[in-house]
């Protein structure tokens, strides 16, 4: 059977236009992590899972590090690393693993565990706090976009995650809230969204939810009642009172039209 290393060792006479991109054989015992480094909270059920695929053999994608003084240090991989830790403990030793080198800026290492598929999948959070990191070193949030291959849109929503407050934040980490629903009802209660959210997980929990749902965190007013409304006003014309402009409406739609005022400034009146 042929290899991609005979192919290379032919390519004059084959016309392969194969180039090389050399992979190192790393001692386990001279990688390092560095401690808050990676964007990534360490999963263990995926460090299991890298354990398992060592000790059977099976192929783990090389790990990405840069050497510095104190060492070799896991820019990605962190999974992978921690996985063949825990297979050597288990008895079944992995005495290095394939690393490749990277090059490139502090942000460029960011933003490269941001998008790189070898890990585990980014959540809101993780990913709010790298684009926080690229913010902290001067760049915009457009900016940040470009560099992590993301619209405007999502780095900032992500960002405003990170406003919410710690016990948002923590409802967030817990599943309770959904990140979306979080900067929503920052965006609606501001300060007091932490407190709005609390008193309504309560209410969701009483009723045996184990979510807060975003319709049950910012009720919208009723859709039957904003329509009458506006048949109400349908027919209503603009006068001048006293130096100012009115809505002048027939006298018999006056009461309804109060009332629905009155439910849309009642909290929950007329919310569904």
């Amino acid at each position: 059977m042929s290899s991609l290393l005979s192919l290379y060792k032919k390519k004059e006479n084959n016309g392969t236009e194969i180039t090389v991109k050399k992979t190192f054989l790393v001692p386990l015992s001279e990688l390092y992590v560095e401690p808050g480094y990676n964007v990534r909270e360490i999963d263990q059920e995926h460090v299991a899972e890298f354990r398992d695929a060592f000790i059977a053999g099976e192929f783990v994608p090389p790990l990405t590090v840069q050497v510095s003084d104190k060492g070799i240090k896991i820019i990605d991989g962190h999974h992978r690393y921690y996985g063949a830790v825990a297979a050597t403990e288990s008895g079944h030793e992995i005495a290095r693993l394939e690393c490749k080198d990277f090059s490139g800026t502090e942000a460029d290492r960011i933003a490269f565990m941001v998008t790189s598929s070898q890990g585990k999948a980014l959540t809101p959070l993780e990913r709010a706090a790298a684009y926080q990191r690229l913010v902290n070193q001067g760049w915009t949030p457009a900016e940040v976009a470009k560099k992590v291959k993301r619209s405007a849109a999502d780095v900032n929503h992500h960002l405003q995650l990170l406003e919410c407050g710690d016990a948002l934040i923590a409802m967030v980490k817990t599943g309770e809230v959904a990140p979306s629903t979080a900067v929503a009802l920052s965006r609606e209660h501001g300060p007091k969204a932490e407190a709005v959210a609390q008193s309504q997980m309560q209410e969701a929990r009483a009723a045996g939810k184990k979510k807060l749902t975003r319709s049950a965190a910012i009720p919208q007013f009723s859709a039957v009642k904003a329509r009458r409304l506006v048949e109400l006003l349908c027919d209503s014309e603009l006068v001048k009172v006293e130096g100012k402009t009115a809505l002048a409406v027939d006298q018999k739609y006056v009461s309804e039209i109060n009332d629905i005022l009155r439910a849309y400034n009642t909290p929950d009146g007329g919310r569904e």
